[in-house]
């Protein structure tokens, strides 16, 4: 009879640790190092990290890539992006060089910024892997955040990042750069005979450099593309892209199984949605006006101020002396946000509901009015001061307007006649802006239209805030909230109220 050792594996059998051990097994995580600050997202995230900070930080890289891709549809030049979105990444997503510090990228202040960056990428690529849309839009942005990086980075710290990258390319030799001298002059646009000689070349596959073969600015030879040093960027960017695109398949394939998680799943789909328009929230300063008395009779005069969605409602309000519920609800908070105090506020409805007896109007419609600024209520609402004012993403996906109701986004919700219709009551009859808006509506770009709008309207006053340098690029950044309108075409207005703009000036705090 011949005895087996307990311990020796069967080798008609899989040697591979019991199922049940595995499955129960603790789990094993590890804190990344973050050599560089620039990051290619090849590996994925592995420590634990809070549900609040899984979604927090989510959010702020949303900001910037939908900022950046605003810049894009506005057709901004590279420098007016990186003036634009630079004052949103050191506020949102700061990532400072290992200069910055005496121990260099072991800095644990350093380690927890590129944490956080390393963590919101894979946060968003799991947000935005369900559709080959949201994929698209996603390398899109992502690739361009990357290059805008690339561009700022010093000269040392990027050249140690691409020599860390495991990038597929070949060094030219100094005999076939002579043999090629005069071709590589031809082909390389702007380059001088005498460059060859002093710069490094390299030959890489001439698909992963399309950019480059498309603006014909460098020679291709046997399938291979012959690359400057100053071009290697768009290897770089290539290689990003590449391993981006295979990352979001993967990730679109693994999808299916966070649908048990009912913890991740509700956070992921908000994200998505956020994409269209980002999320935005309004602070307490946010609704203090330098010189701006808010009470019930000021807000006609003040109208001209708001942005299209509350202008349709004061104007409808006006016609009808009536609003529908939402109708009522999305313009009571945004009232509430401009500072006007709940006695006020139910002074304005009751004036503008004047059809109506008092008897009516406290009986049905006085309780809601209340519950908004959080005087009636549960204790979660009194505790929060009742709600906050309702951001673009908000009206853009939160209940469609139905038929003889005028809440929701005129951009969004208003055939295409009746939207021209609206934007020529309030003003708006310039015809290349009138189409710029059509266009956008098509692409679903509902905030970029108002953004547009908003930009017409206010054109002399932006250029001219611009000129003094009263305001910067950041405090004209993309609009994603109706109150954030108001305010910055209000301060924009009374800035430049005073003769020849130089009165007293307002600095712009949003």
């Amino acid at each position: 009879m011949i005895r087996h050792e307990s311990n020796r594996i069967d080798p008609k059998r899989r040697a591979t640790i019991d199922y049940k051990k595995k499955q129960f097994a603790a789990p094993i995580y590890q804190q990344q190092i973050y050599p560089h600050r620039l990051n290619i997202y090849k590996v994925p995230p592995i420590a634990e990290i809070k549900l609040e900070e899984f979604e927090q930080w989510a959010i702020n890289r949303l900001r910037i890539l939908a900022e950046l891709e605003t810049c894009s549809f506005r057709n901004k030049t590279s420098v007016e992006t990186l003036d634009q979105v630079k004052p949103l990444l050191d506020r949102w997503l700061r990532l400072d060089p290992n200069s910055s510090s005496a121990q260099g990228s072991t800095d644990p202040r350093l380690q927890e910024q590129r944490r956080k960056d390393h963590y919101s990428h894979f946060i968003l690529r799991l947000a935005f892997s369900s559709t080959e849309d949201l994929r698209r839009r996603f390398a899109r942005v992502e690739g361009a955040l990357f290059r805008l990086r690339f561009q700022i980075e010093t000269a040392r710290e990027r050249q140690d990042f691409v020599a860390s990258l495991d990038l597929n390319w070949e060094a030219v030799s100094e005999l076939e750069k002579r043999s090629l001298a005069q071709d590589l002059v031809n082909a390389t646009l702007g380059l001088k005979k005498s460059d060859i000689d002093d710069g490094a070349w390299f030959k890489v596959d001439f698909e992963t450099v399309p950019q480059l073969v498309e603006a014909r600015r460098v020679f291709v030879k046997r399938g291979k593309a012959f690359v400057p040093t100053r071009e290697q960027m768009s290897i770089v960017l290539g290689d990003f892209h590449e391993r981006l695109d295979k990352g979001l398949e993967l990730t679109a394939r693994a999808l299916p199984r966070l649908d048990e998680d009912d913890r991740l799943s509700p956070i992921l789909e908000h994200l998505s949605k956020s994409f269209a328009t980002p999320d935005s929230t309004l602070a307490d300063s946010d609704t203090l006006l330098p010189g701006a008395a808010i009470n019930a009779s000021s807000i006609d005069p003040l109208s001209r101020h708001f942005p299209l969605c509350m202008r349709n409602l004061h104007m409808t309000l006006r016609k009808n002396s009536h609003l529908k519920h939402f109708g009522r609800f999305q313009y009571t908070l945004f009232i509430k946000g401009l500072g006007l105090s709940m006695e006020d506020c139910l002074t304005f409805w009751r004036q503008s509901f004047r059809l109506i007896t008092d008897e009516t109007f406290n009986k049905e419609y006085q309780y809601n009015i209340r519950h908004a600024y959080g005087d009636v209520g549960g204790d979660a609402i009194r505790r929060g001061r009742g709600y906050s004012p309702l951001s673009c993403q908000k009206i853009l996906t939160e209940h469609p307007p139905g038929s003889g109701e005028s809440h929701g986004c005129p951009y969004r919700h208003f055939s295409a006649e009746n939207l021209t219709t609206l934007l020529q009551v309030t003003g708006i009859s310039d015809r290349e802006v009138l189409r710029g808006v059509k266009e956008d509506v098509d692409q679903k770009r509902y905030h970029i239209a108002c953004n547009r709008v908003f930009e017409w309207a206010h054109k002399s006053e932006i250029r001219q805030v611009k000129e003094i340098g009263t305001w910067r690029m950041a405090d004209l950044d993309t609009i994603v909230h109706p109150n954030t309108y108001f305010k910055r075409s209000y301060l924009l207005t009374t800035t430049l109220a005073c003769e020849g703009g130089h009165g007293e000036e307002v600095k712009m705090e949003l």
